[in-house]
């Protein structure tokens, strides 16, 4: 098994071109005062236990790519008040504050749109999980971004630190397809769009599968890196979770779809343990979101997802999802969400739908739940 990476950018002439910046050193104390986000944490790990050899790299010339650690300094408060910590605890921020973040593109219709630029000049805190990019458009009930000031990407003897070099598992080839003859049975939960309920859906999917007494794994495929889903699913009962960042990747927007392809198969690779039961795998974002509609359409998602849970918000919606589900040959074992919270919106769903409306929270009997597999 070999781990996919980046090109390492090394410090150590003569590789390190003579033209290019030296990193300035970076004192232990400072580096651990820093506030380090949930999307650095398996930097901030090493970092604990050991923060001597790092550096700053800086200048003009630098371009930073997603993935890559950056020191920032907290200039003024605004949509991101509070950044999650690698444990998950939400952390005040203040003016002045530094904070270790990565990189990364976003996409949050009810949040912001937001690209890495092409250069260390002043940038925004765009997720609160620790996503540092230049915000180009929001929603417009929303407050400004967390404005930031990257002093520098983290660099170590290494080259400078990105996510993907920390990883936490390996990347499997993109080609890698498990057999689906034998193994646990997998169930996606994919969603007409942000705020959904996808996240409340599978959690209660998964509590249904674990309290029934079948040994549930759970995986986020794409999204934006924050830990409430992955904890939210271990409360739930699920005995392994994974997502996209445990591969190295902040947020998967951007991302090439043969390396999306790649965390899909990797997810369902690394969590089909012998002893699992049901894989329940989230699909953050909606159906027209660019990297979910690729991987829908990707032949290879069917062959690998046994059904879907379908997250909507209303009963067109629903009506609209399942239909295009279906094109793309994906079955659908039920509808869920937030519309199962108005009755008036499940009646009018089940009227056009052929599949189950199941309200949410009943995903949490054990004997609703194991009717999905």
């Amino acid at each position: 098994m070999t781990v996919s990476t980046e090109q390492d950018r090394t410090l150590v002439p003569p590789t390190w071109p003579e033209a290019a910046p030296s990193p300035t050193r970076l004192s232990p104390d400072r580096l651990r005062r820093a506030k380090k986000a949930y999307t650095t944490r398996f930097v901030a790990a090493g970092i604990d236990a050991s923060p001597e050899g790092y550096g700053l790299l800086d200048g003009p010339d630098v371009t930073p790519q997603p993935g890559e650690v950056v020191l920032a300094r907290v200039e003024a408060i605004g949509m991101h008040k509070r950044l999650e910590s690698p444990v998950g605890r939400r952390q005040t921020l203040f003016p002045g504050d530094e904070i270790l973040v990565a990189y990364g593109h976003r996409y949050a219709p009810d949040q912001f749109e937001a690209v890495v630029p092409g250069d260390l000049g002043p940038a925004h805190l765009v997720a609160a999980g620790g996503i540092a990019a230049l915000a180009t458009d929001k929603h417009r009930d929303i407050e400004d971004a967390t404005a930031i000031r990257p002093l520098g990407l983290l660099a170590d003897a290494h080259g400078v630190v990105a996510l993907r070099r920390h990883a936490s598992r390996a990347l499997l080839p993109d080609t890698t397809v498990p057999a689906r003859t034998a193994g646990p049975a997998v169930i996606g939960v994919v969603g007409t769009s942000m705020n959904s309920g996808k996240s409340t859906t599978a959690g209660s999917l998964i509590r249904g599968l674990a309290r029934s007494g079948l040994r549930v794994a759970a995986g986020k495929v794409t999204g934006t890196g924050a830990g409430g889903d992955p904890h939210g699913f271990v409360d739930a009962g699920a005995s392994e979770v994974l997502d996209f960042t445990d591969f190295g990747f902040p947020t998967t927007f951007r991302l090439a779809h043969d390396e999306v392809r790649a965390v899909l198969l990797s997810l369902v690779t690394h969590l089909s343990d012998p002893g699992t039961d049901v894989v329940v795998l989230e699909l953050a974002d909606g159906l027209y979101q660019e990297e979910t509609a690729r991987l829908l359409a990707d032949p290879l998602f069917a062959r690998v997802v046994d059904r879907v849970v379908f997250a909507a918000d209303g009963a067109a919606g629903a009506a609209g999802g399942v239909a295009l589900l279906a094109e793309r040959g994906v079955p659908v074992g039920a509808v869920s969400g937030v519309l199962t919270s108005a009755p008036l919106a499940m009646r009018e769903a089940r009227s056009v739908l052929d599949v189950p409306v199941i309200d949410t929270l009943s995903l949490a009997e054990p004997d609703v739940a194991t009717a999905l597999l």
